[in-house]
């Protein structure tokens, strides 16, 4: 039976207690994480969100009948215990912030008793994500998982805190938004009273931000949802957080100043790191050049190098052929590497074909600098000394080559290079490197659609010096864009915005837009800039992904209190779920026969075992 709190009041958390607490006494509520019965007294650990707190029951101290309660106690009853703190009798536990201390109980109720959980609540659970999502929670119960989501709200307000003090005002925007479909798919929310019309959840609050800026709000600051309805990755959710900015008045400097400060106060406040200011930039074309990626990695070498004027006039068709087609021939030294068995060497093609490479040519460098190589037939030998030059080759390292258009170059090796980092143990999670990457294409060409696309979104600023290649050359032309990137993830990113109406035209214009549809999309946008628009930029963080790599966790699951799986479901609510037909009529809208049989035999299928 479950009995009331009334009439007690919980006077500490459980590590809130200490030695400076000893004589006094507390009144303490939590789950019970493990109970002990050693015959004439009763060990419990109390568990809340704080940590454990040993507790102990013996008769003389408690009664007979509180101590006989004590002993129907299990894991995970919640339980409400008043004693005395005391000198721990046995053994300091150096593992626990309160391992010197216990509390002798004087009093206990029961407040609710609990079925054995279908898995141990305990740090690093080994259990299988599934179960442990269908139960979240329970999950959430875990100390590691506590952890990371207390550490998400310190951010949010030690962020909220300082972009007060930088003159920021924090302004909601709609949830319920225009459908303007450029970036991924948007999620749809039928009209009632407006049948056969649709709202758009936000990807992102950007046009609304933009707004703000002209509407003269001057400095915006947001933590905010946003929804995209796309294919998931380790990294993504299909609702997921942003921290949100846009200033007016601004360029690239002052965008990256304010931001420099806010990493720096969010690092020591809460890892207590010193970030080294200002943190470097880098080129988008020189992080591509050298990485292969604009998130680069910078915690380890394995440097791209290119070989393409080394190589030109050998008689290796695939170095060649590549060249011949516009492409180039880029290599990586893994160093010291050169004793890698044949198996794993074939195990990093099989890696490189899944990034679209046709296979990785190779040398390896024997300790008596003698070459082994998948290729050394068509070279000469001057060729090949040349090559190992160009790569800085030593004896007992292996070389790697990817020849192709230079794109799929950059995505093999760069994918390649960071696979190594982790099979050669250079990766290290408590070094954290920051990186600016700074002037991106402004557009990139889209084969499938074979027009430009926004690299980043239709309304960012060209550098004004390249404006003159915009109808030659656009491919040629920079942003004014931005992106944060930590440890090769890219964790915030932002523009400065166009804010003249010619310019902006002649975006609309590259983009394929004719004036009509640049006005049926982003209508609204364009006559608010009728107005009076001032200069402005932002910058907007995946809150999510920052946490991560501030709890040193390798999923974004990890950080949000109850995420969803690959399929874009949610184990524990079984969302998305059918709706009755009295719901859709009222919204005006059918299911397809097509989709009923769908639905009638994934109700039919047996039940997944999990």
């Amino acid at each position: 039976m479950a009995e009331s709190m009334q009439g007690l009041k919980r006077s500490h958390r459980c590590t809130e207690v200490s030695s400076a607490n000893i004589g006094e006494k507390v009144t303490v509520m939590g789950w019970i994480q493990k109970s002990r019965n050693k015959g004439g007294i009763i060990f419990v650990d109390l568990r809340d969100r704080s940590g454990i707190l040993q507790v102990i029951f013996e008769e003389s101290q408690c009664g007979a009948e509180c101590f006989e309660k004590a002993g129907k106690l299990r894991s995970e009853f919640v339980a409400a215990i008043e004693g005395t703190v005391c000198k721990r009798a046995g053994a300091v536990n150096e593992n626990l912030a309160t391992g010197d201390i216990e509390v002798v109980a004087s009093s206990l109720r029961i407040l609710s008793e609990a079925e054995t959980p279908p898995f141990p609540i305990e740090e690093n659970s080994k259990t299988k994500e599934e179960i442990r999502l269908k139960y979240r929670y329970l999950d959430l119960r875990r100390p590691d998982l506590q952890r990371n989501l207390i550490m998400k709200s310190k951010v949010a307000t030690i962020a909220r805190q300082f972009m007060a003090d930088e003159g920021f005002l924090e302004i909601e925007t709609p949830m319920l938004t225009k459908s303007t479909p450029e970036g991924a798919r948007d999620y749809l929310v039928p009209s009632r009273v407006h049948p056969g019309t649709f709202y758009a959840l936000p990807q992102s609050p950007q046009l609304f931000k933009q707004l703000l800026m002209c509407s003269g709000y001057d400095r915006y600051f947001q933590i905010a949802r946003c929804f995209r309805d796309e294919d998931l990755r380790a990294d993504r959710q299909p609702e997921f957080t942003q921290m949100d900015m846009e200033l007016s008045f601004v360029d690239v400097d002052d965008v990256i100043d304010v931001n420099e400060r806010l990493l720096a106060k969010l690092f020591k406040e809460i890892l207590d790191l010193d970030i080294q200011l200002p943190i470097q930039r880098m080129t988008w074309q020189e992080a591509m050049d050298r990485f292969g990626s604009d998130k680069p990695d910078l915690r380890f070498g394995l440097e791209l190098k290119d070989v393409s004027d080394v190589v030109k006039d050998c008689e290796f068709g695939v170095f060649t052929g590549a060249l011949a087609n516009g492409g180039t021939v880029r290599g990586i030294n893994a160093e010291g590497q050169g004793s890698m068995p044949r198996k794993k060497i074939d195990a990093l093609i099989e890696y490189a074909k899944t990034y679209g490479a046709k296979g990785l040519a190779y040398i390896v460098i024997n300790e008596d600098g003698s070459y082994k190589s998948s290729f050394a037939k068509f070279m000469t030998e001057e060729q090949m000394n040349a090559l190992v030059a160009a790569m800085d080759g030593k004896p007992g390292d292996l070389l790697l080559f990817a020849a192709d258009k230079t794109k799929i170059v950059w995505t093999v090796l760069g994918a390649l290079r960071c696979h190594l980092a982790e099979l050669m143990g250079l990766v290290d999670k408590n070094v954290y490197r920051f990186v600016w990457i700074t002037e991106f294409p402004l557009l990139e060409w889209s084969d499938e659609e074979n027009r430009f696309t926004a690299m980043h979104h239709p309304f960012t600023m060209p550098m004004e010096e390249d404006l003159q290649y915009i109808d030659s050359d656009p491919g040629r032309v920079r942003a004014k864009a931005y992106d944060i990137v930590l440890n090769g993830n890219e964790i915030g990113g932002g523009s400065v915005r166009i804010h003249q109406d010619d310019i902006q035209e002649k975006m609309f214009e590259c983009l394929g837009f004719t004036k009509a549809e640049a006005h049926e999309r982003f209508g609204f946008l364009l006559d608010a800039f009728k107005y009076g628009v001032p200069p402005h930029a932002g910058l907007a963080y995946g809150l999510d992904r920052l946490v991560m790599l501030m709890a040193k966790q390798d999923s974004i699951r990890d950080v949000i209190a109850f995420p969803k799986v690959k399929d874009a479901s949610c184990l524990m609510t079984n969302a998305p779920d059918y709706v009755d037909d009295k719901q859709l009529a009222e919204l005006g809208i059918e299911v397809t026969p097509e989709a009923e049989a769908e639905i009638e035999a994934e109700k039919s299928a047996p039940a997944d075992a999990e």
